[in-house]
């Protein structure tokens, strides 16, 4: 990484640039101006200074906008500016807003002219459309000022003082220059995708100098785009000295952890700074056992003894950084929208790097240890008593999602044969053949307990089956454009 300079000028450099522009499907833009933001506190200050500054638009998106101080804030912000004749457009995601915002909460802002949309509501015709997800959190303004972060809009992210529960450790930049159109291009189709288009904006003039000298990516994927994950593989297999990475719902693919082996075997210094905390005990005892073949490799793994670790970023060879929405899962890499900046900078690398060994001085290291029962055989366990549990308000992510996804990679294990079984924990493996046999108890004994939910399920999929082929049809027989019946 220490050799994909701003500008490259040799051919080496000109491949290396042109294979990350490919993979994350964005061009490297020069001349930004990028800022650190840490925590809550910190985005929620810049957030709200940028918005109540608007003179033209403001466009947020944001997995989660809760009813509650934070989020009353903001709404009445936006309420201000709209009623002041800027154009306030919002988009929430409906799975993230569930039990968070209802739509009379948004009455205020679309009385005073403001529009808000929701992303992707459960509908007839999309069998499986609801796992797919708007986890972004952008804000653009003017068209000068771009927000993105892993930071939600919710009191939860400020912790509670009163209940001795600190703020979540969460991060993301504020960026001014050519990142900012990308941005707003980003939050354009995302509108657009729920219904009319934006209409196009003004150009604004151009500068008298570059707000920046930082050159960075605004990847901003969607479901099965993968751009992101391409590009997680790739710095992975390019990095050479340092890769440390920080995730609040670390579930890695196989060929991600499969890389990540390879660079430590290759003696690059991995690190995965993970959370300690979760709402759902179990989960957190089963989340381990995905650490044995990264511990074997020499990864080194760190748990936060925060509250929650919810940033998501990356720092490989002092050069190369990742801030934004996007976990280390298939959830993220495959099925959600989600908006990252890749920064190629020393400075903004440096600054991320720093951050990160600060938040190892919170955090527990996770190492093997041999058995005292079975010798030759090792366990997982902290490196040192860890400090007692700090109470957390829940997660903006079901653990349990993330708990279920390591069952089916233990058991994919079993059932593939692949050499990595002998790192696969036996507990999940118990718990699921146990499972499994009451099943077929129940289905041999009262096969009605069996027959009507399958029943109703196979009922529910083939009406939407049946609503999107009709769709589909109709679509097909529309005469097009300019074309009489």
């Amino acid at each position: 990484m220490s050799s994909l300079p701003l500008i490259p000028t040799t051919p080496s450099r000109l491949l290396a640039e042109q294979a990350l522009s490919r993979a994350a499907g964005a061009p490297l833009l020069n001349g930004n101006a990028v800022e650190l933001l840490i925590d809550a506190a910190a985005h929620y200050e810049a957030w709200l200074a940028a918005i109540r500054g608007a003179q033209n638009r403001v466009l947020l998106e944001n997995y989660i906008i809760r009813n509650d101080d934070v989020g009353r804030a903001f709404r009445d912000a936006l309420v201000e500016r709209a009623q002041a004749g800027v154009l306030v457009n919002v988009v929430v995601d409906w799975m993230g807003c569930l039990g968070q915002s209802r739509s009379r909460f948004w009455a205020p802002l679309r009385a005073a002219g403001g529009e808000v949309r929701v992303f992707n509501p459960p509908q007839l015709g999309q069998s499986f459309g609801w796992l797919s997800r708007d986890h972004r959190k952008v804000l653009v303004v003017d068209g000068v000022q771009g927000f993105l972060s892993g930071v939600c809009i919710s009191a939860k992210w400020l912790g509670d003082p009163a209940h001795d529960v600190p703020p979540w450790r969460d991060t993301g930049v504020a960026l001014r220059g050519p990142a900012v159109a990308e941005m707003e291009a980003a939050f354009a189709q995302s509108w657009g995708g729920i219904g009319t288009p934006l209409a196009p904006f003004a150009p604004l003039p151009e500068p008298d100098e570059p707000a920046g000298s930082v050159a960075l990516r605004v990847i901003a994927t969607q479901p099965a785009s993968a751009g992101m994950y391409r590009l997680d593989q790739l710095i992975a297999s390019m990095a050479r000295k340092t890769l440390w990475l920080t995730d609040a719902y670390f579930v890695g693919l196989a060929p991600y952890v499969q890389a990540l082996v390879a660079a430590s075997r290759d003696g690059v210094d991995v690190r995965l700074l993970v959370p300690g905390n979760s709402d759902i005990p179990v989960v957190a005892s089963m989340s381990r056992s995905g650490y044995r073949p990264l511990l074997k490799a020499g990864i080194r793994v760190f748990e936060w003894n925060g509250s929650m670790l919810h940033a998501k970023t990356a720092v490989a060879d002092g050069q190369w950084a990742r801030v934004g929405s996007s976990n280390l899962n298939i959830a993220s890499w495959l099925s959600n929208r989600e908006i990252d900046v890749s920064v190629e900078d020393a400075g903004f690398a440096g600054q991320l790097a720093a951050q990160y060994e600060r938040d190892l001085e919170n955090a527990t290291e996770i190492v093997l240890a041999p058995r005292r029962r079975h010798p030759g055989s090792e366990r997982v366990r902290s490196s040192q008593d860890r400090p007692r549990r700090v109470r957390h308000a829940g997660g903006s992510s079901s653990r349990a999602a993330v708990g279920a996804l390591r069952i089916a990679n233990t058991v994919g294990a079993v059932l593939s044969n692949r050499r990595v079984l002998g790192d696969t924990p036996s507990g999940p493996l118990f718990a699921g053949t146990a499972g499994l046999t009451l099943l077929a108890v129940v289905s041999l004994l009262w096969p009605a307990w069996v027959g009507w939910p399958l029943g109703l399920l196979a009922a529910w999929f083939a009406l939407n089956l049946g609503i999107a082929a009709w769709r589909m049809y109709r679509g097909r027989r529309r005469p097009a454009p300019g074309k009489s019946s």
